[in-house]
This record gives structure tokens, sequence and C-alpha cells, in this order.
């Protein structure tokens, strides 16, 4: 096999042969959900829906944290058609909010305008143009990509385990997070809710945005492992790709969406 190797690297290693082996890999990852989790509707991510319970007394509760302009929530008023829900939507940023506020006028949907974390607080929100989906806690360095984040503005934070207790929330049955990088934090905020396991699926999206907040795949996975749910990567075909251990290779940092799923849902 050490002669095959050898002419197969030495084939394979000019620029032309390199940038080929680049392309079939991008297109590989993006069918394996890497990198092909930025639009809602392209995403897979309304394979999640279904999954939710049908038989019971109480209205599906659905936290849409990151709510943004209401791309996500407009996806789950349409996959719940003829059910009984309620959607809390959580929008930090003052013409975003706004934005959102003109479309959802449905009694079943709750409109914050608040960002989710790890503790009650003011924080800066830093966004590159009113109404970015790229808005962040965090200032991010997009210099790469000819991005400046050079407007902001001062949020509230609150968390989850608060929301719910300020306005009796006994469980959730669907927790979206999109938050731009500070999505472990909104889990954190949530540890007391976790704990009554109160939450059935949690869905997240990880990108380069954790390259600026620094937190990993590996955070993701150790959390809910200690809160025994399992872990799946979202395909563009809706398929739920069970993650069954942790290795460095998932380690991406190109928009993906994941699924955690609570055993005894």
């Amino acid at each position: 096999m050490r002669l095959p190797k050898a002419i197969l690297h030495k084939l394979t290693g000019g620029r032309i042969a390199q940038a080929c082996l680049n392309r079939n890999a991008i297109i590989s990852q993006r069918m394996m959900g890497i990198g092909a989790g930025a639009g809602v509707l392209n995403s897979g991510e309304a394979a999640v829906f279904p999954l939710l319970p049908r038989q019971s007394s109480e209205p599906l509760v659905v936290f849409d944290v990151g709510s943004n302009r209401g791309q996500f929530l407009n996806l789950a008023r349409k996959s719940l058609a003829g059910r009984d829900f309620h959607i809390h939507c959580f929008e930090p940023g003052r013409k975003t909010f706004e934005s959102l506020s003109s479309q959802a006028t449905d009694s079943r949907v709750t409109l914050n305008n608040v960002a989710v974390g790890n503790c009650e607080e003011s924080r800066t929100l830093y966004y590159d143009r009113c109404g970015s989906g790229m808005a962040s806690l965090t200032k991010r360095e997009l210099k790469h990509r000819g991005i400046q984040f050079d407007q902001f503005e001062e949020v509230s934070v609150t968390t989850i385990d608060r929301y719910c207790e300020t306005h009796g929330i006994q469980g959730i049955d669907l927790l979206k997070l999109d938050i731009e990088g500070h999505e472990l934090d909104a889990l954190k905020g949530a540890e007391k809710t976790f704990s009554q396991n109160a939450i059935r699926f949690v869905t997240f999206e990880m990108g380069g945005c954790n390259i600026d907040t620094r937190t990993f795949f590996r955070d993701f996975w150790n959390f809910f492992t200690d809160q025994k749910m399992t872990l799946h990567r979202i395909t563009p075909s809706g398929s739920l790709i069970e993650i069954r251990r942790y290795k460095e290779t998932h380690e991406q940092f190109r928009t993906t969406n994941f699924v955690a799923i609570r055993q005894d849902r």
C-alpha cells in the first residue's frame, strides 16, 4: 500500500488537484449538513416539528431564541398548522424587533425584546447593520470578509430559568437557539429547567461565530451528555444523524444545525 499512497500523494499535491479536493470536501460536507445551516428553509430544521408530541392537554411550547425577523417563527407556525401551540420569541435588537413585531400579530406568539444568556444583566449588542442576522453580544472579527461590527446598542439579558419562573412555564417542547455564538450561555441559564427534565428538544446552530466566542462542539457535547440527551446533526434533507461519541473532526466552524433530544420524550 505504500507505493500507491506515495503516487496518490504526488498526483494530488498540485494546486489544481488541491482545489478540486477542497471543492469536493465542501460539497460532501454540505450534504452532511456542515455549512448548510444558514437558512431555515434549506437547513432541514423543519424535520424536528413532526417529532413533537401530538397527544397533550397543553399547547406545545416553543422558544424561538434569536428570532431576528421571524424566519424560524414563520417556519414554526407553518409546520404546526392545525395544532395547539404557543411560541415565545426573543430578539434584543431594537430595529430588528420592530420588524419582527410588524408580522407577529398572532395571539399564540409572545414577543420579548431581550437577549438570552446565563444571567440577568445589561450587555452591548454588536452588528454590522440594522437588522443583521449576525448581531452578537460579542464584537466579531470579520475583516477577512470585509465586514465591520461598528454599530452597537445596549440590551437587556434574561435567562430561560428566570423567564419560565416569571411566566409560569412548566416545560418547553422545543428550544431553538440561534444567538451567534452565545448558545452555550443560554443553555447554562436554563440549568434549573434542564434539571427538572422540562425541555424535550433543543435545536442550535454552530459556525464561525463560535470562533469569536471561543466555544466548541465539545462544550455542547459535554453539556447535553450531562443532561442525558442524545445529540444529532441535521442534514439538508431533514435526516437526523446521531453523534454517538465526540471526535475532534466534529469541530467544524461552518454553519451547522444540531438537535438534542431528551431520551424519555
